[in-house]
């Protein structure tokens, strides 16, 4: 028998007012037992690097673009095999000890997103649309030469395609099978705005709603802003951890994690400029001390003179371009920074900032680990496009700094140098004789990719965020940078 509680939230609309107030009566699933009240849990949503590259394609093609999110998503799945009772939920008691049996998934249980997805699966196979397989949260429907494109984030959708009537129709059908509202034009997604100008084909994603209630949270609205999201030559270390008692009953009252926890979020919807610091102040989660605190209030104060950036699709036409880069020599554990980029006209689409799980040797086997860790994110981003769009150009060039890194990932000159790298870093080589993908070199003052691998100076910000497709458009002068 499992419990139940209700939860209270405010909705809002994109700038930040109230748009209603909801209430979900929550089932305590954390009491279920697995092999008994659940089995399978896993529920796939669209992934953020396939709605930014659908906005962006759908933008390049002028499609209308709609959301609609479905009401009481998690009520629609149906509970197969499981057998679960529930306490009489507070305020609807009939005042005898009898409990409920749940019939339908509710909000709160271990497979309630997996009860929802297999219900939405088999009434959208119902309507003609079919699962890809890059994403097994998009879905596509064709009809001859009409198509339809929909991303699924639990109950928030994205519906485009190049036929307004084909989705008319599907909003209509499914409604039928469960009560969604149409929230026509997007405007607004997963906490992130979105800006149509259908004049200029442009569309800019935004979180500047977001941010102000992130700094209101951590009392950093009134802080003064900075340049760059972290010092150029700063290092943060395990040693710098707090060891007396005094200390650490300190950093227990600085919501560290909550912190890295809102910024994450912005890092990876929206904001590439700030992945690189990020994803060094996250390594010091456990025990931070106050030098790590003091990086993620400058992050903060980063933010604070860049709220207004907008990632902006459709300032130039170009298909997908990667950037790989690396960085070793200013990490004190050794282990290389791989960054990379990847462009879809004038934004970017995909970008990531991790530290790579070896200690490379030099900076070339480095640099030819980022390439490959790039050349799986290609690979995945090839398939997307020729399941949604066949005739876009199927090889996907990629850029590297490093001269030597590309001539290693080209042929096998430098064995005697290089017969210790592991196997499964030699993938790019195949994937360039395969021709999925290309990699050449290009200056590194242009290399975009530089911005995710180390901190970098104030004007090379300027010149990289410009260059992630970032603008301030708030700011009159806009910054253009030759490409290659």
């Amino acid at each position: 028998m499992v419990g139940s509680k209700w939860v209270y939230c405010i909705k809002r609309k994109a700038d930040g007012s109230i748009e209603k107030y909801k209430a979900h009566l929550v089932a305590c699933g954390f009491t279920q037992i697995y092999g008994i009240d659940y089995f399978d849990t896993y529920s796939p949503v669209a992934q953020l690097t396939t709605i930014r590259y659908i906005l962006a394609m759908a933008t390049r093609h002028d499609w209308n673009i709609n959301t609609f999110d479905f009401n009481g998503a998690y009520l629609n799945g149906e509970l197969k095999g499981e057998e679960i009772y529930m306490k009489q939920p507070l305020g609807y008691e009939d005042g005898t000890t009898t409990v409920k049996r749940l019939h339908k998934s509710l909000y709160g249980l271990k497979q309630a997103g997996h009860c929802w997805y297999e219900t939405l699966c088999k009434a959208l196979e119902d309507l003609g649309f079919r699962i890809t397989h890059a994403d097994p949260g998009l879905f596509l429907y064709n009809s001859g030469d009409d198509m339809l494109i929909l991303a699924v984030h639990i109950d928030d959708c994205i519906l485009t395609g190049n036929s307004p009537q084909l989705m008319n129709n599907f909003k209509h059908q499914i409604h039928e099978c469960y009560t969604i509202t149409d929230l026509g034009p997007i405007h607004w997604i997963l906490g992130i705005k979105v800006m149509c100008d259908r004049s200029a084909c442009t569309l800019s994603l935004s979180q500047s709603s977001y941010i102000d209630t992130v700094l209101s949270h951590f009392k950093m609205a009134s802080a003064n802003p900075v340049g760059c999201p972290m010092a150029p030559g700063a290092i943060f270390t395990k040693d710098q951890s707090p060891t007396e008692a005094q200390e650490l009953d300190h950093m227990r009252k600085v919501p560290y994690c909550e912190a890295i926890g809102s910024l994450m979020y912005l890092a990876v919807t929206t904001r590439p400029d700030i992945a690189f610091s990020i994803t060094t102040l996250s390594q010091f989660l456990n025990n931070p001390g106050v030098p790590h605190w003091e990086g993620v209030k400058r992050i903060m104060r980063y933010i604070i003179g860049t709220k207004s950036y907008e990632l902006t699709y459709g300032t130039d036409q170009h298909s997908l371009i990667g950037y790989a880069d690396a960085d070793g020599a200013s990490q004190p554990h050794r282990h290389a920074i791989s960054g990379y980029a990847f462009m879809l006209d004038g934004g970017t689409v995909s970008w990531s900032s991790k530290k790579q799980g070896l200690v490379t040797a030099s900076t070339t086997e480095a640099e030819y680990v980022a390439a490959t860790h790039a050349a799986k994110e290609a690979f995945w981003l090839r398939k997307l496009t020729g399941e949604l769009f066949p005739t876009e150009p199927q090889l996907i060039p990629m850029y590297s700094d490093n001269e030597a890194a590309k001539n290693l990932a080209h042929n096998d000159n430098y064995h005697a140098r290089t017969k210790h790298i592991d196997i499964q870093y030699h993938f790019i080589r195949e994937a360039i004789n395969n021709g999925f993908v290309s990699l050449d070199h290009c200056s590194t003052n242009v290399m975009t990719a530089d911005i995710l691998t180390k901190a970098i100076p104030v004007f090379k910000v300027k010149i990289h965020v410009a260059g992630l497709g970032l603008q301030d458009h708030k700011n009159t002068q806009v910054m253009h940078i030759t490409t290659l």
